[in-house]
């Protein structure tokens, strides 16, 4: 089905879901519009032509938006005056999309009202943060060991600083000479607590601590 409307001094053939660029409208995007002036409708065999426009006819129109075309340069010059004259001009146009062609008196049907979101509730937490519970200290570490009088700096030690030397400390650990006493037990304990691997070994600690205790 197509029709042939008039607007803004011209004449446009139109169809269902057309895109059409009209002279501008008064009219905002996303509204619809009416064109009333229908100069003929088609259907197929069937074309009544208007009289000048069809009784009871009318196309509908989306408004897609408002815009602007190239600009224009009009340049005057009058010959032996130095007169000349630069302008520009853009014309304004109006995008709308044909939704549809109506005839016999038929009225556009009415869009829906959109409907209004829900007020929002007050934001509940994440899943992920409810799941997450307040960090908890570190649990506090059982002495292995009953520490001596006085206290070494461990951190002279290689590998250890001042986060490792706390640790030690909790352990009862806290001189040179502990250390060069350590039994393989002892490494071993100090190892399956502090999940050192190997370390105090592999790092020669009791040598270092000799050598730091003057033996």
């Amino acid at each position: 089905m197509f029709a042939v409307i008039k607007t803004g001094g011209k004449q446009y053939t139109v169809a269902a879901d057309d895109l059409l660029k009209v002279e501008k409208l008064e009219a905002e995007a996303g509204s619809t519009v009416t064109f009333d002036e229908v100069l003929m409708v088609g259907n197929g065999t069937d074309t009544t032509v208007g009289a000048p426009v069809v009784e009871g006819a009318s196309v509908v129109a989306e408004v897609v938006e408002q815009g602007r075309g190239r600009k224009v340069i009009v340049f005057k010059k009058r010959r032996r005056q130095n007169s000349r004259r630069r302008n520009g001009h853009r014309q304004s146009f109006t995008l709308v999309k044909v939704t549809d062609i109506l005839t016999g008196g038929a009225k556009p049907a009415k869009k829906a009202a959109p409907k209004k979101a829900a007020p929002k509730k007050a934001e509940e937490p994440k899943a992920e943060e409810a799941k997450a519970e307040p960090k908890k200290e570190e649990a506090a570490v059982e002495p292995l060991f009953t520490a001596p009088e006085g206290k070494d700096d461990l951190k002279k030690i290689s590998g250890v600083g001042p986060v490792l030397e706390k640790k030690l400390n909790a352990l009862g650990i806290t001189t040179y000479e502990q250390i060069v006493n350590f039994s393989a037990e002892d490494i071993a304990r100090v190892d399956e607590v502090l999940n050192f691997k190997g370390r105090i070994e592999r790092d020669n600690w009791v040598e270092q601590a000799k050598e730091l205790a003057g033996k």
